[in-house]
């Protein structure tokens, strides 16, 4: 499968785009600085300048036969709603997208305990409610991770969706790389097309 990964040099962009080529995938990898992408070189790795600021730097990229991944994550407000706009704009086949539990549609499933989010984001959580929204209204799946950790995968990590979420714990992690692999599981069995998916450790 061709796959298209969005913020590939960020720990978890790096993550997608590793796990996506060790399961066979072409992957068109875009970041900012092409040269963050640490990975070895590779026949099915093809590594490409975008900015979601400029969209026509993003419609270059994807087409309709697009798979998007995205682990677009920042700290300035309105750059993840110009990469959902960017993204969809471009008419990608499917978009995953990873967004944070306990934001948007899926905060009264986390209970009161996400409320933490809210302080933490500050004026940065409409930017990312907004975003996953975009997604979602485009039919793409929006992953809702908890707090992310290093390692490895998890041996009984699992994706459910909002009805059979856990309430939001701070102190229950999931890594990148369980994230990573539950994205491409969705990339190439869809299962939450439209709606809001959950990665869990176990």
């Amino acid at each position: 499968m061709n796959l298209t990964v969005l913020a590939a040099s960020g720990r978890t962009g790096l993550a997608i785009t590793r796990q996506a080529l060790e399961r066979g995938h072409t992957v068109t990898a875009i970041a900012r600085d092409p040269g963050r992408i640490t990975l070895p070189g590779s026949a099915s790795l093809r590594t490409v300048a975008g900015d979601v600021t400029d969209p026509a730097s993003i419609a270059a990229v994807i087409d309709a036969d697009s798979v998007v991944l995205s682990a677009l994550g920042t700290d300035q407000t309105g750059v993840l709603r110009a990469g959902a706009k960017a993204v969809v704009a471009a008419g990608p086949r499917r978009v995953i997208w990873l967004g944070a539990y306990g934001t948007g549609v899926s905060a009264d499933v986390a209970g009161d305990a996400a409320s933490v989010l809210v302080t933490l984001l500050g004026e940065r959580l409409a930017d990312k409610v907004e975003a996953d929204d975009i997604v979602l209204a485009a039919g793409g799946t929006v992953f809702h991770a908890g707090v992310l950790s290093d390692g490895p995968a998890s041996p009984s990590r699992r994706t459910v969706g909002l009805r059979a979420a856990p309430p939001f714990d701070l102190g229950a992690k999931v890594s990148r790389e369980s994230v990573a692999a539950a994205m491409l599981d969705e990339a190439e069995a869809p299962r939450f097309p439209g709606t809001v998916a959950l990665p869990l450790a176990g």
